[in-house]
């Protein structure tokens, strides 16, 4: 298990839901032809197409950034795996639900692997409910292969690097985000954040969150079964190392996104997406501007907390 206990804790931004679904409105309109972001109560996550542990994403909500890319490439650290019980006790917040993007822990699961987590940490007198996915690359097919992790595994675990929103997992007012028919370069999750940068460009804001591909396709990427033998030492190394896949909606997708790194060596949005047909792994953008449809669903985090930042660092995958 590696070292946790050197956690640095920063204070975010955080503006009123209305003062962002006003910035945000803007910011997407120069993305998208069809945008309505308002807020609303948080619909209940338990049921379709979520299946979430929790109904709700408010609570004390906080981001932390664990281990990182450097700890991947060029060369794997293989002793770098977490837990998300002590995780959420790192975050103050023991007992926290946690979703984002992160790495599947080889050592428990005998190979590398995209992971989902979507994890209800324990807490005094409840143990911990685990509703993860994690890809694969199918040795039988060269296919992206999505499994629930509690169907094979029993802990809470993940490895090497990962983008986590935490809260209380209650009801309460979030943003909703409604946005059509791609114009612009970016994606859903690039579009917000470089809208708050551009609005907010001293400070620092995170949004954490839920959205679902309605309609479209969209381009993701998968991780070999195996680490690279040789070191990935450029974007190019790893591009050719990961594997891509377009896959089709609807995919639900739980993101992190911080608007400026405020000096804490931050992956500054990542994205991982699941379905109920099969298909998930690292999202990157939709594929079908013409035709996609995003609603999704967020909270500007309080905190950030940077777990086992790496010593050395590079600017190499965080794409």
């Amino acid at each position: 298990m590696a070292d946790i206990s050197k956690t640095e804790k920063f204070q975010l931004h955080v503006p009123a839901l209305e003062e962002l679904c006003s910035v945000l409105q803007t910011g997407l309109e120069k993305n998208f032809v069809n945008v309505q972001v308002s807020v609303v109560e948080c619909p209940d996550l338990t049921k379709d197409p979520f299946q979430f542990p929790v109904k709700g994403l408010c609570g004390k909500p906080r981001i932390t950034d664990v281990g990182g890319v450097p700890y991947l490439v060029p060369v794997v650290h293989r002793d770098k795996e977490y837990n998300m019980n002590a995780v959420s006790k790192e975050l103050e917040l023991p007992g926290a639900f946690i979703l984002g993007a992160a790495a599947a822990p080889s050592r428990i699961i005998g190979m590398n692997a995209e992971l989902m987590p979507l994890v209800l940490t324990e807490a005094e007198g409840r143990s911990a409910v685990n509703s993860s996915y994690f890809s694969s690359i199918n040795p039988a097919d060269g296919q992206c292969l999505q499994e629930r992790y509690s169907d094979k595994y029993s802990d809470c675990n993940f490895a090497l690097l990962g983008n986590l929103y935490a809260c209380e997992g209650k009801p309460g007012k979030v943003l909703e985000i409604r946005a059509k028919k791609r114009t612009g370069d970016h994606g859903l999750v690039t579009a917000l954040r470089t809208t708050l940068e551009g609005h907010y460009p001293d400070k620092s804001l995170a949004l954490g969150g839920t959205f679902v591909i309605q309609k479209g396709k969209a381009k993701i990427h998968i991780m070999p079964r195996e680490f690279s033998v040789c070191p990935l030492n450029t974007n190019d190394d790893v591009n050719n190392w990961l594997k891509h896949f377009e896959i089709s909606a609807p995919l639900i997708c739980q993101s992190v996104l911080v608007s400026r790194d405020p000096g804490l060596d931050l992956r500054v949005e990542h994205t991982h997406c699941f379905s109920h047909h099969g298909e998930g792994g690292h999202y990157y953008i939709d594929t079908t501007p013409d035709s996609v449809e995003y609603l999704g669903y967020f909270m500007p985090a309080e905190f950030i907390y940077r777990i086992d930042r790496p010593k050395e660092t590079h600017g190499v995958g965080r794409d």
